[in-house]
């Protein structure tokens, strides 16, 4: 059996990395749109000048906002101890059910352990809120599907 904290550390890491590259793509796009609205200069279009600018400033805006929701999430994920363990389902926990496995942190998808399929998933998901509180045997309908905690590491 695989030592389930090391299985913990890996999904981690991965959320890390998902987190981290999340992160340098909206500062790269912040970064173009900066560029971008620095380096057009007034131009005899006028009006078109001025449309295009106020495009480039929406995009930066909502860039902006990407930006402090990552950093938001980055936070609250660096508050997870993967190195706790319980019974009940909350921040940090691997759960295994009869239907498929989750990973309570972050929503990253679907990561890889081991050849074993876990979806990185947040508590403030539909499916999250559902497991949070939940422990082994519970049954849970989601979906219309019905579905067994089997395991809470």
């Amino acid at each position: 059996m695989i030592n389930p904290i090391k299985i913990k550390q890996d999904l981690y890491l991965q959320c890390e990395v998902f987190i981290e590259n999340r992160l340098q793509t909206i500062q790269k796009t912040i970064y173009e749109i900066q560029e971008s609205l620095t380096s057009e200069t007034k131009s005899s279009a006028g009006d078109k000048h001025e449309t295009g600018r106020a495009m480039l400033q929406l995009e930066r805006e909502k860039a902006g906002c990407q930006l402090a929701e990552i950093q938001k999430i980055k936070e609250n994920f660096y508050k997870i101890d993967i190195s706790k363990t319980s019974k009940i389902i909350g921040l940090g926990s691997l759960v295994y059910t009869t239907s498929a496995n989750y990973f309570i942190g972050i929503s990253a998808g679907q990561l890889t352990v081991d050849s074993t399929k876990v979806y990185a998933i947040s508590n403030n998901t539909p499916i999250g809120q559902l497991l949070m509180g939940k422990i082994t045997g519970d049954e849970i309908i989601f979906r219309e599907q019905k579905f067994v905690i089997k395991k809470v590491l």
